[in-house]
């Protein structure tokens, strides 16, 4: 087994270790379990980015072994500089995910854990496959374990959200099933993802499968208009359910993006260009004006993702490398900042259980700790140079200005509007007065929670005052992809 074969099947290992032996009686030894399979998970993948080789564009630490002979399916992984900081970033939220959970979650515990152990492994796989068929696979199978974590662990409205989130993100995926299968025949019987990008196909052909990734992949960004599922499936979904969501999940649809729409059919991907640029500002706008009036906290970030990820999807589509390297860090910067929020609106729920901003007031007075962490992951969603979330954001509106003023200028607002519904959410919850009886009893974060927050304080203050590893890792790969994207594939 290589690296990236034990980074996807060592946290899968321990939680179907979980699933079989662990109980509630044993809840302390079933956490520990999990915090060691994350924690080896994680140090498995550290290698990939020290030992990665910064001035090659090819797919590195590859792995490949014959799966289904008879049709030419190979267990293929790799990583390249697109991908390779999605692997370490999955299993690092991992991490935060299992100690989150550690003293909140008290059913089911094993089976809670496991899924989120055996789902780091999947989405894992999705970064790293290099064969059609095994991406199709690990992409629908992180279906199941986000469908069980929402549905059974989510709120009072978990099935309808757990059924919305799994029916959307499947019928979206059958259309690629499709041309996946077309490319495998058109391509004399390979599943080989690196051969189909040297396809010379007819602009209509690259057409039909551009808008077939499309339907899979923008369901799962999500995209303007088929996003509605997003903010039902955070709100049920318990703290760990959205942080993984936000910070890993919705990366599977811009990673798809950039390995299979933008290479495959890269002239579709330029005469199409300006619907995904427009879709992307509309996500933008009005998504961010939509949050502008929500009262409830895990609303405003799930469309605070929204909005964000419209960037992720504009940056891609201005074939630039500002705009393209853009994207990508703000894909990594989103999944730490993101993560966050969602951690620091479940310490209070799990206080007060409500998530209502009516609910809190003053919060500040009784947990200045906390208050802290949070304040500063709130101005990291709005783009605060010297946090992550400026850098992406930043690097997109230049890149942006490159392509066309107005659509920068256009794209820009999000830095008014992200600025204006989350500080009208931190005045609200953090500031004032102590506003009742409930926020006059709150306990500051313990231990655990300290923890858990200063790592992601850590990661949002490092990537965003010395952003040049994250850029330095991708940098040629990028270049590359722009480079194949710009030579004409039509036969």
């Amino acid at each position: 087994m290589g690296l990236l074969s034990l980074a996807i099947w060592l946290p899968i290992a321990f939680g179907v270790l979980l699933l079989a032996v662990g109980n509630d009686r044993h809840a302390g030894v079933v956490r520990t379990i999990a915090l060691v399979g994350a924690l080896v998970a994680f140090v498995v993948t550290i290698p990939l980015v020290t030992g990665f080789d910064t001035s090659s564009a090819a797919m590195q630490f590859q792995e490949k072994l014959p799966w289904i002979a008879r049709f030419n399916v190979n267990y293929h992984l790799g990583v390249d500089g697109l991908s390779v900081w999605f692997v370490l970033l999955t299993a690092f939220i991992t991490i935060v995910v299992v100690i989150a959970g550690w003293e909140v979650i008290t059913d089911r515990v094993a089976q809670y854990n496991g899924a989120f152990l055996i789902l780091s492994g999947l989405m894992v796989g999705v970064f790293s496959a290099l064969d059609g068929l095994l991406f199709y696979v690990f992409f629908e199978a992180t279906l199941i374990p986000m469908y069980i974590i929402i549905g059974v662990w989510g709120g009072p409205r978990r099935v309808y959200a757990a059924f919305k989130f799994f029916l959307y993100t499947l019928l979206g995926s059958l259309l690629m099933l499709v041309a996946l299968v077309y490319l495998y025949f058109k391509s004399g019987g390979s599943f080989d993802i690196l051969t189909w990008h040297k396809l010379p196909l007819p602009l209509s052909v690259q057409a039909l499968l551009f808008f077939a990734f499309f339907a899979a992949f923008s369901v799962k960004v999500p995209m303007w208009p088929v996003h509605t599922w997003l903010p039902d499936a955070h709100v049920e979904a318990p703290t760990g359910g959205s942080v993984v969501l936000a910070a890993i999940m919705l990366k599977l649809g811009a990673y798809g993006f950039l390995r299979f729409s933008m290479p495959i059919a890269p002239d579709a991907a330029r005469e199409y260009a300006w619907v995904m640029i427009a879709l992307s500002l509309i996500a933008v706008l009005y998504i961010g004006l939509v949050a502008l009036v929500q009262q409830d906290m895990k609303k405003l970030v799930a469309y605070s993702s929204i909005a964000h990820m419209g960037f992720v999807t504009l940056g891609f589509f201005i074939f630039n490398e500002l705009g393209v390297a853009g994207a990508i860090v703000q894909m990594i910067s989103h999944g730490f900042v993101s993560g966050a929020m969602f951690l620091c609106i479940g310490v209070l729920y799990d206080r007060v259980h409500s998530r209502e901003i009516a609910s809190y007031g003053g919060v500040a007075n009784t947990m200045p700790k906390f208050a802290a962490f949070a304040v500063l992951f709130a101005m990291a969603n709005c783009g605060l140079p010297g946090t992550a979330g400026f850098v992406g954001e930043w690097m997109v509106i230049l890149g942006a200005v490159q392509y066309n003023f107005w659509i920068a200028l256009a794209a820009a607002t999000t830095l008014i509007f992200g600025a204006a519904y989350t500080l009208w959410m931190v005045k609200r919850v953090y500031f004032g007065d102590v506003a009742n009886d409930d926020v006059k009893a709150l306990q500051d974060i313990n231990g655990r929670e300290f923890l858990m927050l200063s790592v992601l304080a850590v990661a949002v203050l490092w990537m965003g005052l010395y952003p040049k590893p994250f850029t330095d890792v991708m940098q040629v790969s990028v270049t590359e992809l722009l480079r194949h994207v710009a030579v004409s594939k039509i036969q």
